[in-house]
């Protein structure tokens, strides 16, 4: 009777190439000697394994294939497998192409036995699940390894451009807030000049970009929002307060009517006002240049408030729309910002039960518009 050892190795060449087909249908385009690395070397050594048992010495079939259940660092089909599930990972293969890849050789092994007729005795196909195991497990261990390894390489890296960039923002505005200051101090201007806007402009600039990173910081650190219920006309007062100095600074006209003061939001106030606050610098940067205008309206309608800000800008297409709330987006010419101040608004709306969401305003420009849950103050 044939040894499933010569069987192997007399149909080398086609199973190499059955699991070549197999993978190539799963993932087209990629290099079929690539594919057919690791399938190559664990086919040698299974056969090297099935080889050793039937010597005097099976103690070479455990250094070539692991004991049962073995790990990567004690066989030399574990070596390869974590060589194989690294090599995956590189061209982008997911895990559970990493287990394909292995089981494509049992199937085509088992559908050539079956086409030639050949038995496979009971302790050669034991032998056989047992290198599969032990090379699916280490691969896929790998693999995984080397994922981690990349998110946090990926994360490293967003990390520390988003700080680069935070730290460029506010080296600039602080830089003109220096000199803003430096010159009103000499008397060389006005206090109430346009030196003394760019002064005003620095600050609130500041001011905004320490609210949405500090708000960024919270959310991404996954802490519970600080509910509590408060009243939306203070709330919106007090949002009025600081919009106005940054509207006049920016020659925008600002409006704000007065709300109905038996409203109450239920929600992490600090969260709303960065969220509020990121949609109003947003609509002052946006509006007309030759005559900005913007606005914030805060009511009550089918047990939900809405609070709407509005610019009059040129507007947005739909597309554009649709892309607004994804990180380091920005739309139009203005490109100051790290366009993270829709994404930090909608995540701090999203936190407080409520839902942000943007449309085009009939007299163009944008209508932002926050949706909370309705409640009155007791």
């Amino acid at each position: 009777m044939q040894m499933m050892h010569e069987f192997l190795s007399a149909n080398r060449g086609t199973l190499i190439a059955r699991c070549r087909d197999k993978v190539a249908l799963r993932s087209p385009g990629v290099v079929k000697e690539e594919l057919a690395h690791g399938v190559t070397v664990f086919l040698d050594q299974l056969i090297q394994t099935l080889m050793a048992e039937r010597t005097d010495d099976p103690q070479r079939s455990l250094q070539v294939s692991g004991v049962a259940g073995g790990v990567s660092a004690v066989s030399e089909i574990g070596d390869s497998a974590t060589r194989h599930g690294r090599e995956l990972m590189g061209h982008g293969f997911t895990v559970e192409e990493v287990v394909h890849d292995y089981g494509d050789l049992c199937q085509a092994i088992s559908d050539m036995a079956f086409e030639t007729g050949t038995p496979i005795g009971v302790d050669e196909f034991r032998t056989l699940n047992r290198c599969l195991d032990n090379a699916i497990a280490s691969a896929v261990t790998e693999y995984t390894h080397q994922r981690e390894i990349e998110a946090t390489d990926r994360h490293t890296q967003a990390l520390n451009e988003r700080l680069g960039i935070f730290a460029h923002e506010l080296r600039n505005m602080l830089f003109a807030a220096k000199l803003a200051q430096r010159a009103i101090k000499a008397g060389d201007v006005g206090a109430n000049g346009a030196t003394a806007g760019v002064l005003d402009r620095a600050l609130a600039g500041m001011s905004k970009l320490i609210d949405r990173s500090l708000a960024e910081v919270r959310i991404t650190a996954g802490m519970p929002a600080q509910r509590q219920r408060f009243s939306l006309a203070e709330f919106i007062a007090e949002i009025k307060l600081s919009a106005t100095m940054e509207a006049q600074s920016r020659g925008c006209l600002f409006s704000a009517p007065a709300v109905d003061p038996s409203l109450a939001l239920d929600a992490d106030r600090d969260l709303m006002l960065a969220a509020v606050g990121n949609l109003l610098q947003n609509a002052f940067k946006f509006s007309r240049a030759d005559g900005g205008v913007a606005s914030l309206q805060a009511s009550a309608k089918d047990e939900h408030i809405l609070i709407d800000v509005q610019d009059n800008g040129p507007g947005l297409s739909d597309a554009a729309m649709q892309a607004l709330f994804q990180p380091f987006t920005q739309a139009g010419d203005d490109r100051s910002g790290m366009g993270l101040g829709l994404t930090i608004s909608r995540r701090s709306v999203e936190l407080n039960g409520g839902t942000l969401n943007v449309r085009r305003a009939p007299d163009g420009g944008c209508v932002f518009t926050i949706a909370m849950p309705g409640h009155t103050l007791r």
